[in-house]
């Protein structure tokens, strides 16, 4: 039987970056979304508030509140702002969490605090033009050349490529794919310019290419060949902690949504007096009460160090499709107001979309779910 509830502590961390989100990224959302640009100033008061490294252990520089804490965090920064909850996804659960899945307890001492600190930033080099859903055939090669690693090939789609300090990079060697830390310092790397994307517009996202890009040899993160394992496992916490990113914003929108409801009037009443309206407010409370179930279930499951690949497929999968059917009921009961620029609805429809495809194609999620119940007999 599932039984759970927040600690004080988990509950003031909830509290107090709403408060943040409130006073900080919500007054500044629109003008991200305009410039496509997330404040550095705004990086800076969250590193410093210890947001860039919430999940990771204390002893590690981050703020010991696990994967429960992150999703809390996420939760509450995605209301105010999907790009900013995409750039801490990128940076907390893939690229500097990749490091932490693989790395020896040396390699953890070294890289993670400077990351979890947010004094670094990182991302996530896996994707490549012909290695989308398909990223175990990735080309990027990784050659040992006496005590130095040298790099050459090109990656597409990388969240916070254009501003990273450190690249988690799966490349292949002659044991398989392996994962390194590369400093984006490094002569021969290169980030190409941002991609103009349709949502998510203030998370940066770039082409990278590696031109023969030295690394030293113990730069490799733990064993040579056993990258994709690392990859698949960082994808877990990354579709969870997009699921949370859904969550939130899907409670955002249903306030909003009710609140107009009830001030918009027709026909001598107000909107929200309508059965038609009542019944898209609840669909939207309906999905949100299974969000959270899944989504905090699976973040218990992962801080107990259990499997959760078919559950965090779960949560993406569901959460993804019901954050675009959230939004649409959203702007149907803005109606015009919806569609217009003056409500953060149309924003967020826009950065709703992405959702249902990177960390995982929900067809690719779809697939993990079911060879799992095949494999164990439809037992869930």
């Amino acid at each position: 039987m599932f039984e759970f509830k927040f600690t004080e502590e988990q509950t003031m961390l909830r509290e107090m970056v709403r408060d943040f989100t409130n006073n900080e990224i919500k007054p500044i959302a629109s003008k991200i979304d305009e410039e496509a640009k997330i404040p550095r100033e705004l990086i800076t008061k969250m590193a410093e508030l210890g947001f860039l490294g919430i999940s990771f252990p204390e002893e590690y520089g981050g703020g010991g509140f696990g994967e429960v804490g992150y999703c809390l965090m996420q939760e509450e920064i995605s209301r105010g702002c999907m790009s900013t909850a995409t750039f801490i996804g990128a940076h907390q659960s893939i690229g500097t969490n990749a490091i932490y899945n693989g790395a020896t307890e040396e390699q953890k001492k070294k890289f993670i605090p400077p990351l979890a600190s947010g004094e670094k930033i990182a991302a996530f080099g896996l994707t490549e033009a012909q290695a989308g859903s398909d990223s175990f055939h990735l080309k990027t090669k990784a050659d040992l050349v006496g005590d130095e690693w040298i790099i050459n090939g090109e990656k597409l789609w990388i969240t916070n490529g254009g501003i990273a300090d450190f690249v988690s990079l799966f490349a292949r060697t002659e044991k398989g794919i392996s994962l390194f830390a590369v400093d984006t310092d490094t002569p021969g790397f290169k980030a190409g310019p941002p991609e103009k994307k349709m949502g998510i517009k203030g998370s940066v996202t770039n082409p990278l290419s590696f031109e023969n890009v030295h690394i030293p040899k113990e730069n490799l993160i733990g064993t040579d060949g056993r990258g994709f394992i690392y990859a698949m496992k960082t994808l877990d916490a990354g579709r969870l902690g997009l699921g949370a990113a859904c969550l939130g914003v899907s409670k955002e929108l249903l306030e909003l949504s009710t609140k107009y409801a009830k001030e918009r009037v027709q026909f001598d009443h107000p909107i929200a007096h309508f059965q038609a309206i009542q019944f898209m407010l609840a669909e939207m409370a309906v999905m949100i009460y299974n969000m959270e179930s899944i989504v905090y279930r699976t973040a218990v499951d992962y801080d107990l160090k259990k499997d959760i690949s078919r559950q965090s497929a779960i949560v993406k999968y569901y959460c993804s499709e019901s954050l675009d059917k959230i939004v649409d009921f959203a702007v149907q009961v803005h109606g015009g107001m919806g569609y217009s620029q003056e409500l953060p609805i149309e924003r967020i429809y826009r950065d709703s979309r992405i959702n249902r495809i990177f960390e995982g194609t929900n067809e690719i999620q779809k697939g993990i779910i079911a060879r799992e119940l095949i494999k164990k007999n439809g037992k869930v």
